[in-house]
């Protein structure tokens, strides 16, 4: 029987994550650089994210940086994961990807999601609260409405009027109920709570209407998967990710990461140990056997017609080793 993996696209989303003791501005030319490698490994499309005010994330304006990326490559597809709209002005949004479909034709996506800023500075920064995130349906609507050219205001969004720029929603809780409603594309993460994640891809397809966008549900999971020549060295790879977030929960800012070894000789609390192996746990990781196997079975299970892989760690050279490992292992099933 042919594989799973074989039909299934795989694509990548890089967060700019800093590292300790390296320059900030180092994550986002890190970032244009794993997108020449994706290309060259043959990976679908290559997404970046938005974070405000966070130190371990170097990427806060998602739009500037897939302009550098698509400069930066050729074929490979090119977007965000995602532009958080309750952010911003739709009719921004929509001239922003306007601009970039215009000068990288046929090769843009327009991820989006509703969340709003990481702390209440940020928030009150940006001129939001958390109830901004409620208008996610109406914004996205407006959104759609500068590209068909149906704003009520009689403006026009240009270049992005008349344009087709693919949209994706970042579905998190009730973001399904409202990808299928829209009839758009659903991006969902992620792989730790994968009962969660079935619930939420069978509730999308339950409810999906067809629109102009997507004739039919289309299904991307997302998550960290981490490939080595051992077990033991993939999961290394989940150690300065781990140990960030677990921060993040018990002293409140994300940190940049640290390498792993550092992390392995830190005395924890009983607090940030609890937080750090809850980080360790639930993701794809191994070698390349046991990774085509857990992927096939996550796959079989959720029916999902892409895999957004989002794996950061402070080691490069090894994440671009487990990348490599991961398209070799799809590649040989094709």
């Amino acid at each position: 029987m042919t594989s799973v993996l074989a039909s299934t696209r795989f694509s990548v989303l890089d967060r700019s994550r800093t590292r300790e003791g390296r320059p900030v501005g180092e994550a986002l030319r890190d970032t244009v650089e794993l997108a020449r490698e994706a290309e060259r490994l043959g990976y679908h499309r290559f997404w970046v994210s938005e974070h405000h005010g966070v130190p371990g994330v170097a990427g806060s304006a998602p739009t500037v940086l897939a302009a550098a990326v698509a400069a930066a490559t050729r074929t490979i597809r090119v977007g965000t994961g995602g532009v958080m709209l309750p952010n911003h002005q739709p009719l921004v949004v929509a001239e922003q990807f306007g601009v970039l479909e215009s000068l990288f034709p046929g090769r843009i996506d327009m991820g989006l999601g509703r969340s709003v800023g990481f702390t209440d500075g940020v928030r009150r920064a940006l001129g939001r609260d958390r109830g901004a995130a409620d208008d996610f349906a109406a914004q996205l609507d407006e959104l759609l409405g500068w590209f068909r050219g149906t704003s009520p205001t009689g403006a026009h969004a240009r270049p992005a009027e008349g344009l087709r720029v693919p949209p994706f929603v970042l579905a998190m809780g009730e973001g399904a109920d409202i990808a299928a409603r829209a009839g758009l594309p659903m991006v969902i993460g992620d792989l730790r709570n994968r009962d969660r994640m079935r619930r939420g891809v069978d509730r999308y397809r339950d409810r999906f209407s067809p629109s102009p966008w997507a004739a039919e549900p289309y299904v991307v999971i997302s998550g960290t998967i981490a490939v080595a020549a051992t077990p033991e060295a993939a999961r290394r790879l989940l150690v300065p990710e781990a140990w960030s977030m677990a921060y993040s929960r018990t002293h409140g800012t994300f940190p940049p990461l640290p390498p792993a070894e550092a992390v392995e000789s830190r005395t924890m609390t009983a607090k940030e140990r609890a937080r750090y192996e809850e980080g360790l746990a639930g993701h794809i990781a191994g070698t390349e056997e046991q990774v085509e196997h857990e992927l096939e079975t996550v796959l079989k299970a959720t029916g999902a017609q892409e895999v957004l892989v989002t794996t950061s760690t402070y080691d490069r050279t090894a994440l671009l080793d487990s990348y490599r490992r991961l398209a070799a292992v799809t590649s040989r099933l094709r």
